[in-house]
């Protein structure tokens, strides 16, 4: 099995764990904007040993970076933190796995922009499999009780918050796969770590004065929630690892296809976890944009 796959899989699993934590965390204790904060700064430290170790064990020099490198991370990472914010601020509107689902737009945006930005051409069956995601997320667009014309449920604010927060993951998705290119050396995981710690130092130094000028008090709540945060940045630097080297591989499109599997691990936290009920409309939604991964996995 090739390397992108295994680790694309893994990235699903750890994001999965991630945002449950991180569910949990914006709910009791912190803000959208804290709770992003808090991934990236509890992420810092095992990053950076992260790059160490593996410097270390491997005999490697530290590589070299293009001077676009930083504005490729930069960009991806500011793309993250939008969207991060963005599918926090989803969770209160709809349940676990459809907020998920919705965030997942990401693969039929980062098709587009990875089209426009980095020249990535998706075969004839790539935008069938992308077609079917759409209907998917028509099926998903219905807020729960709602009443009235489709199109205005299209722009219901959970709909909104979701297509927003899949474009800036799209945003961060071809950014971080420009900035992994850039970095001189052979070693995929090298290139990977490297590019997660630097980026994920240019998020926490984005967030802090934002912080204190726009929310104080957070930063202390997150020191505060630090028993459970420290999970969070766990889970956060572990899935990142696993879409870096996955970047570092394939096209950001089809590293986001093959993530849709988080689909499956989501609704399993939804139920088991969250206790959370999912209708049988919000199943056909999630079974579309399922069965266009599969179109997708099959045509790259």
């Amino acid at each position: 099995m090739e390397l992108w796959i295994v680790a694309t899989i893994a990235a699903a699993f750890f994001q999965t764990l991630r945002f449950m934590v991180q569910k949990v965390l914006a709910t009791d204790r912190l803000t959208a904007t804290g709770s992003t904060f808090a991934r990236f700064a509890y992420a810092q430290p095992g990053a950076w040993v992260l790059v160490i170790a593996y410097l270390w064990w491997t005999g490697a020099a530290f590589p070299t970076l293009a001077p676009t490198f930083w504005a490729w991370g930069l960009a991806g990472g500011i793309g993250q933190i939008l969207a991060t914010v963005l599918v926090v601020l989803l969770f209160k509107e709809r349940n676990f796995a459809v907020g998920i689902t919705l965030k997942k737009t990401e693969v039929i945006q980062t098709a587009f922009l990875g089209l426009v930005v980095l020249g990535e051409v998706i075969p004839i069956g790539g935008w069938i499999a992308i077609g079917i995601g759409l209907a998917g997320v028509l099926l998903l667009s219905r807020t729960p009780g709602a009443v009235g014309a489709q199109w205005r449920m299209l722009a219901s604010r959970a709909v909104l918050l979701g297509l927003a927060s899949g474009f800036f993951f799209a945003v961060s998705g071809v950014g971080y796969r420009a900035a992994t290119l850039t970095v001189e050396s052979a070693d995929p995981l090298l290139r990977a770590v490297v590019t997660l710690s630097f980026v994920n130092l240019m998020q926490s130094l984005v967030l802090v004065p934002w912080l204190a000028w726009r929310e104080p008090g957070q930063i202390a709540a997150v020191w505060q929630a630090r028993r459970v945060a420290i999970w969070l940045g766990l889970t956060s630097m572990l899935g990142s690892l696993g879409w870096f080297t996955a970047f570092t591989q394939q096209k950001a499109a089809y590293v986001f296809a093959l993530g849709q599997v988080e689909l499956i691990f989501s609704l399993l936290a939804s139920v088991l976890f969250f206790r959370e009920k999912v209708t049988m409309r919000e199943l056909g939604g999630i079974a579309l944009l399922t069965l266009s991964i599969i179109v997708l996995v099959l045509v790259t």
